[in-house]
């Protein structure tokens, strides 16, 4: 469960993160970094893809500058994942609700 979020900060379950992270099911990605800093290429989601999730939560920071192509939605969807993007503190409101039910990963810019 998420705690809070603030730009540059999450609290997950007491244990504060100053970096980009991935939410795995059973545990966290602290060091998660993409190849370009604001740009979700398909290569930095290799290990989100092998845990098969039924749903990518991206998080796109505060104000949500970190881009998406559309050649990693499509990548994304035809891995058969469902694919949610918002800014950082919708898709950690998001994260909350859906995590219990579903198969989630949450990959979160924390910054811009």
């Amino acid at each position: 469960m998420i705690d809070s979020y603030s730009f540059g900060k999450i609290i997950i379950e007491g244990k504060t993160f100053n970096s980009d992270i991935i939410i795995y099911q059973d545990s966290i990605d602290k060091k998660w970094w993409r190849k370009e800093s604001h740009l979700l290429q398909k290569e930095d989601l290799s290990d989100v893809i092998k845990h098969k999730p039924e749903i990518l939560l991206v998080g796109t920071g505060q104000p949500g500058l970190m881009e998406i192509p559309e050649e990693t939605k499509r990548f994304v969807k035809s891995k058969g994942i469902k694919l949610i993007v918002n800014n950082t503190e919708t898709a950690c409101k998001t994260y909350n609700k859906l995590r219990s039910k579903n198969k989630v990963i949450a990959v979160l810019h924390l910054t811009c």
